[in-house]
């Protein structure tokens, strides 16, 4: 080809790629290879947990024994290991392959050893192991290689059957009875109950009714007192309460869609479903009902007998949760005071940790301080004995106090300086609050497992680009006394795995150090620039970011970085682990978690060269999806594609519990204000909404409202609704909408062409 006519092609071609950017002409876009979405599925849960080895050792403790088994891949398959505290080892259970030979004579379909099809496993010896297979029950014995069947008879249901064995409650037209085991007379103990009023029940979050006069499930509940003397109940209020409904359209064998109800409050409504506490002396037949202790279901009540059968204890909050009270009941005559308060001017959590010391003490958790702390308390008089943790670190559990030694086990996060203020870490200190001892001091996440006997723990501790090592510690000391395994990568590595990378930026506030996590695509090229997909979810109750090499490799984000984006989560001020006043920038202010996501990837790109920031994407599920969409509103020059599935779009539609903690009660103008059906018309970007047609955690009804708002504003946007589907689609594991939500991205944030009807990735 002459240098003229070379000239004129190449300028053909680039007049064409400069009219197409200009003029808007459209050129065909690159079509996806099958490749990329196999090397995107690789990385959903239920493939990737069997490509990497002894990833994590979950302890199962034989009673009895000093040993534990815990199950997990190699390279021989799915693998059941035995470990004997004493001798210090960790073997094979059992031999796989010869148990799989025995199942295999009693069946006609093929056992593999290397995935043995059973559940339900107990060691009821070193060598003598019980399971289910096949909807019966079996025992193996090792030593002598012997499988049989072992069917127990079927045990007589022990729901609500007394301490004594004298006595079972059960609960018939709406009122609670009481059988005597002995005799076999039965007894009448309330006789006000009655539908919507209803004795010995409780209310489950999904209970559904077929139609608006459908029965909900029955549901037992009563707490015996210790001395089978009394019991605890509540009555089930559901006279004022009202509904909310859903379509069934998925039916094969119907044509028209079936209607399903639930009661479920909204933020601010009185309408609800509410408790009442009652108690019962069996001998004398007396009620006590204690009106005063009424609860919203949704904020419940969870009431502890003491070992005396004479009081009965708990946390009780105010609605709105600017107040916690610890409570103390007299059983006989349902009069109650209160041991501890807790209060704030914004919200107290409902995760308080309890651990009761001795007969007349208690510790209980805070943030009065700033930071959540542990406080003993004196029972007999309700006052502070003293602060027994502190400094600017969060206490996250409380394990053990060891009687003898005055030594309290508890984690925390955020005390070790210079390390990943999230990652939990197992101390020990004295009731008095003096000798704090660090007993896991790797600069890692510990995930921690205690031995029955309280005096080992298996420790399995890893970050993100740290593959997980699983030891056996000394309570006492925290000094390792077995390496049980490490996590074995090497087909990961094959693959040219990327380890995600942590970062940190400066969140909106201007100062406070915030952290993230990027993930990159195995084929990395860092002259190459990547478009941007932020995975958020803002909490507040939680902190999503990946802190595990197990969280990292198993969540989302790796898939979707194989599909050739830079994945990147953050955890925002506002989000929960590093103290109140972290947390409380998110108090009335859920709307604005996004913009601490902005700044860190901005901030990242001034780092890195390989993001292209004039391209970003966000997705999000449940409270995720709510921050998607509303980072598509909020920041609609910063954010140009956007996934929003199961969302709870305006608060005000929401379930009441969460919203009314972290968004305030009673309901004010700051809902209106940050709901996104509010703000639909200041969409520019790509927009998908999803939700499951019968979610009854998130009812699709916000989903509706927005679309609704979303064309009265004239605003394009894509719409994707699972008829069948309820709160849980789109996860880890792979379905349908995963690889809908890639192809959004792939189409429009890539630019390239979907593939079409492809199947087989899952």
């Amino acid at each position: 080809m002459g240098k003229i006519q070379a000239f004129s092609k190449n300028f053909q071609i680039g007049l064409i790629l400069w009219l197409s950017l200009v003029y808007g002409i459209e050129l065909q876009a690159q079509q996806v290879s099958e490749d990329v979405y196999r090397r995107a599925a690789y990385f959903l849960s239920d493939n990737i947990q069997k490509e990497i080895f002894h990833l994590e050792v979950i302890p199962n403790w034989v009673e009895g024994y000093n040993a534990f088994w815990h199950q997990t891949y190699t390279e021989d398959g799915k693998r059941l290991f035995l470990t004997d505290v004493g001798e210090r080892t960790t073997t094979e259970a059992f031999n796989h392959n010869a148990l799989a030979a025995l199942m295999n004579e009693l069946t006609d379909n093929q056992i593999d050893g290397q995935d043995l099809p059973i559940s339900q496993v107990k060691f009821l010896s070193l060598s003598r192991i019980s399971f289910s297979w096949d909807n019966r029950s079996w025992l193996y014995d090792k030593e002598n290689n012997t499988l049989k069947s072992s069917e127990e008879q079927k045990r007589e249901n022990l729901i609500g059957v007394s301490p004594d064995g004298r006595w079972r409650a059960f609960s018939k037209d709406f009122n609670l009875f009481l059988e005597n085991l002995e005799t076999g007379k039965v007894e009448q103990l309330s006789y006000q109950g009655k539908k919507g009023f209803e004795y010995a029940s409780s209310y489950g979050w999904s209970d559904l009714m077929k139609g608006e006069m459908g029965n909900r499930p029955e549901r037992l509940y009563v707490s015996w007192s210790p001395d089978s003397k009394k019991l605890f109940t509540q009555i089930v209020d559901l006279r004022l309460a009202e509904k909310m409904y859903l379509l069934d359209f998925s039916q094969d064998e119907k044509f028209r869609p079936e209607l399903l109800s639930y009661y479920r409050g909204s933020p601010g409504d009185t309408t609800v479903v509410y408790y009442l506490p009652v108690i019962f002396e069996v001998e004398s037949k007396k009620e006590t009902i204690i009106h005063d202790l009424k609860a919203p279901h949704f904020m419940g009540l969870n009431f502890r007998w003491n070992r005396a059968g004479e009081t009965l204890s708990g946390i009780f909050f105010q609605r709105g949760y600017k107040q916690m009270d610890f409570i103390e009941i007299n059983a006989l005559d349902g009069s109650y005071r209160s041991l501890f308060v807790d209060q704030s001017d914004t919200f107290v959590e409902n995760t308080q940790l309890f651990l009761e010391i001795g007969k007349d003490r208690f510790i209980i958790s805070s943030e009065r301080s700033g930071y959540k702390h542990l406080y003993l308390i004196d029972r007999t008089n309700g006052k502070i004995i003293r602060q027994v943790t502190l400094g600017d670190f969060v206490v996250t559990k409380i394990h053990h106090w060891d009687e003898k030694e005055d030594w309290l086990y508890f984690e925390a996060t955020g005390r070790e300086k210079g390390r990943n203020p999230y990652f939990p870490h197992l101390y020990k200190v004295k009731l008095n609050g003096a000798d704090l001892t660090l007993l896991t001091p790797e600069d890692a996440y510990h995930d921690i497992q205690f031995a029955k006997d309280r005096y080992y723990f298996v420790d399995n501790y890893s970050k993100v680009d740290q593959p997980t090592h699983a030891v056996l510690r000394e309570l006492e000391t925290g000094k390792v006394i077995l390496d049980i395994s490490k996590a074995d990568i090497s087909n990961l590595v094959k693959r040219g795995y990327q380890f995600p990378k942590q970062f940190s930026a400066k969140a909106k506030d201007g100062k406070t150090e915030i952290h993230g996590v990027y993930f990159l695509p195995g084929d990395f090229d860092a002259e190459k620039r990547y478009p941007v997909i932020d995975y958020t979810y803002t909490g507040p109750h939680t902190a999503v970011t990946p802190k595990t090499f197990k969280g990292a490799v198993m969540g989302l984000q790796q898939s979707f970085a194989e599909l050739g984006f830079i994945v990147v989560t953050v955890d925002g001020l506002g989000t929960a682990g590093r103290g109140k006043t972290f947390q409380n920038f998110s108090y009335r202010n859920l709307g604005d978690g996004t913009t601490d996501h902005v700044l860190a990837i901005k901030e990242l790109a001034e780092k890195v060269t390989f993001l292209d920031i004039d391209r970003v994407g966000i997705f999000g599920h449940s409270a995720g999806g709510y921050d998607a969409a509303r980072a598509m509103l909020l920041h609609p020059e910063f954010y140009k594609v956007g996934v929003a599935s199961a969302a709870d779009h305006d608060h005000r539609m929401e379930k009441a519990w969460w919203p009314e903690m972290y968004m305030g009660y009673p309901v004010g103008e700051f809902y209106h204000a940050q709901s996104n059906v509010t703000n639909a018309s200041n969409l520019k970007g790509r927009l998908l909404l999803a939700h499951g047609g019968i979610d009854e955690n998130v009812n699709p009804s916000a989903t509706y409202k927005l679309a609704e708002a979303l064309i009265n504003a004239g605003k394009d946007f894509d719409l994707f609704i699972w008829p069948s589907r309820n709160h849980s689609f789109g996860r880890t594991n792979g379905d349908y909408f995963t690889k809908k939500r890639w192809d959004y991205f792939i189409q429009y944030l890539q630019g390239k062409e979907p593939l079409l009807h492809y199947d087989r990735w899952y």
